[in-house]
């Protein structure tokens, strides 16, 4: 298998190079089971990211990112579920189709997430920012509840993303057209 080899925040990686189509091939970037790069990543984060209350992500890559950072920072965080959970009361929802996925699919918060995001303010974060339309769905759903996005930050920008004003990362990483 090809890989791509990088840094980040310090940590040398290879990553897998991955079919998503055709015409395009991916670098394979998952942070589940990679400690180093978890906690190396959140700090430097943590010290580009703006003042914020809350941090938001979309299950399930993100999921140590936004632990990690909250962990070292504002000690609290929210989930936007892909299915309605028992527990979750009320839920509401928007549709994503992301650059990963071969679908559309619902992102969940419940009205205990949409209660303490209410008036608070919030940084959203991921593994990787592609497309951006995983983070747009996470916006609308967050504007609706009233929380105030005041950063949208991800480890690494994919392709055009890394041309965003609007996002912070720590390094680009870039598309394999075939």
């Amino acid at each position: 298998m090809s890989v791509y080899k990088m840094t980040i925040a310090g940590c040398q990686r290879q990553l897998p190079i991955c079919p998503i189509s055709d015409s395009l091939d991916i670098a394979g970037f998952v942070m589940f089971g990679d400690v180093e790069v978890t906690e190396a990543a959140a700090k430097a984060l943590m010290e580009k990211c703006p003042e914020h209350d809350v941090i938001v992500t979309a299950e399930s890559k993100g999921i140590p990112l936004a632990y990690e950072m909250a962990r070292i920072g504002c000690r609290n965080y929210v989930v936007a579920r892909k299915g309605i959970k028992a527990y979750m009361e009320e839920p509401i929802h928007v549709e994503v189709k992301s650059i990963t996925t071969d679908h559309v699919q619902k992102l969940y918060l419940s009205k205990a997430d949409c209660e303490n995001l209410r008036d608070k303010r919030i940084l959203i974060v991921d593994d990787v920012i592609s497309t951006g339309e995983s983070l747009a769905a996470i916006e609308e759903l967050l504007h609706s509840v009233g929380g105030q996005v005041v950063g949208k930050a991800c480890v690494l920008a994919e392709g055009d993303a890394k041309d965003r004003t609007d996002i912070i990362y720590l390094e680009p990483l870039p598309l394999f057209f075939k």
